[in-house]
């Protein structure tokens, strides 16, 4: 592949440049594409390595390689091929690690399989990048799960809605500070690959940096019931279909436009000799905390009729409440205020819309647009 920049006017000169690609394992997944996609628009080739386990995303992959033809090519292969993995890894400039197994659900009924594409296949990536010289930055997507269910945290209901009676947290949400707490095998994988990514810094001066999502969303996103949550409900509600909801909808979460996260992400590898070892919270925000009943009143005015609703009990692990702290992130990585939630709903609305021949209320579209 080449190595020359593309020429798009709005898109700045990228401060990092190499012959060698840049890797995303789960580069057809949602994050991923949004991120392989600016990689690529910024001039640097990019490998996306991907099972395509996940249903659609296919599109996602072929949306890539339609758009730049010359800069993204792809390798077909699980995370668990270690060989695969360490043919990719070896060559790369630079990686980005979102390949992963990403319901609570699943690793309860197969904890095993969760913990080798999440800790095992993590480890491995580590050790071809240690042995292939440890000088090759390595991103990796974290969860707000490592954080546990945060039951310590007393929680009040205002408006509908949990909020924290600590007035720290109420302000400003949970930060990096607050000890890790692994719940569900899924929390325990995801964890344990976070801590793991964190100590081959320390232990062997490799440069990487985690980042720990919270809920992001935006154009590409597949939802289904047990990850990507915004997104399904959208997709329900363009259908006419029930929303099932866990718990009783008071619950709290601070929501991201994937343009801020992947943003987030390019400005970790910018300054990696900077902030490496270093874990970030990502997520929108206490200015992006919604309630999951505030959240489907606005997909109701968007999709201009009622969404049905199915209750049931919460689930493992579920928090009631969380929004990151971002302060971090935003003085150290040097990020702008996200993206105003009703706005970025509203985008995606339209793009899921789209993609499915539903047509939305006009004065909805036009608000996206």
């Amino acid at each position: 592949m080449s190595a020359e920049s593309v020429s798009d006017p709005n898109v700045s000169a990228p401060a990092i440049r190499s012959v060698r690609p840049v890797l995303v394992t789960g580069g057809a997944g949602f994050i991923g594409c949004n991120l392989a996609d600016r990689l690529a628009r910024e001039g640097h080739d990019v490998v996306v390595y991907d099972a395509l386990a996940r249903a659609g995303v296919e599109q996602n992959l072929d949306w890539l390689t339609r758009r730049h033809p010359q800069r993204i090519s792809a390798v077909i292969a699980d995370v668990r091929d270690a060989s695969s993995l360490d043919a990719v890894a070896h060559d790369a400039s630079a990686v980005f690690h979102l390949a992963a197994q990403v319901a609570v659900t699943t690793s309860l009924t197969a904890p095993v399989e969760d913990f080798d594409v999440n800790v095992r296949a993590t480890l491995s990536l580590l050790e071809s990048l240690r042995a292939a010289g440890g000088t090759t930055p390595v991103v990796f997507a974290s969860t707000n799960k490592v954080y546990g269910d945060l039951d310590d945290l007393e929680m009040r209901l205002e408006d509908g809605a949990y909020a924290p009676a600590d007035p720290g947290v109420r302000r400003y949400g949970v930060s990096e500070a607050r000890p890790l707490d692994f719940h569900t095998p899924y929390g325990c994988s995801k964890g344990a690959a976070d801590q793991y990514v964190l100590d081959y810094a320390r232990s062997f001066g490799l440069p990487t940096a985690v980042l720990r999502m919270s809920c992001i969303y935006g154009p590409r996103q597949m939802g289904t019931e047990d990850q990507g949550w915004v997104a399904h409900f959208l997709i329900r509600a363009l259908a006419g279909e029930p929303i099932s909801i866990y718990g009783d909808g008071r619950q709290v979460r601070d929501i991201l436009h994937v343009e801020d996260a992947v943003e987030a992400y390019m400005a970790v590898w910018r300054d990696i000799g900077r902030v490496g070892g270093r874990a970030f919270n990502l997520g929108g925000g206490p200015a992006n905390a919604v309630s999951l009943r505030r959240l489907l009143a606005h997909i109701e005015t968007l999709v201009g009729r009622p969404v049905l609703l199915d209750f049931s009990d919460w689930r493992a692990g579920d928090q009631r409440y969380f929004v990151a702290d971002n302060r971090r992130a935003m003085a150290e990585l040097g990020l702008k205020p996200a993206r105003g939630w009703r706005e970025g709903v509203a985008e995606l609305a339209a793009w899921l819309a789209g993609a499915r021949g539903v047509k939305l209320a006009d004065r909805v579209a036009e608000t996206a647009q």
